[in-house]
């Protein structure tokens, strides 16, 4: 996970392509959880679920700016 700042000084182009990435880890964690019934990292799940919310902050505080 990155820090807010450092997520700020991204371009737009790999905000979106980390929120792909990160919409198919959880996809992912999902499918583990509801297979076995347990994570192996379940903290891992709750940080990808703010960084996400963080990247979609971010990019529409940009797109309010445009």
């Amino acid at each position: 996970m990155e820090n807010i700042s450092e997520i700020r000084e991204q371009a737009e182009d790999q905000l979106e392509f980390r929120l792909t990435e990160i919409d198919r880890e959880i996809f992912d964690l999902v499918n583990e959880l509801k297979i076995s019934h347990k994570l192996e990292k379940p903290h891992l799940l709750k940080s990808l679920k703010k960084e996400k919310a963080q990247i979609l902050t971010i990019l529409t505080e940009r797109k309010r700016v445009k």
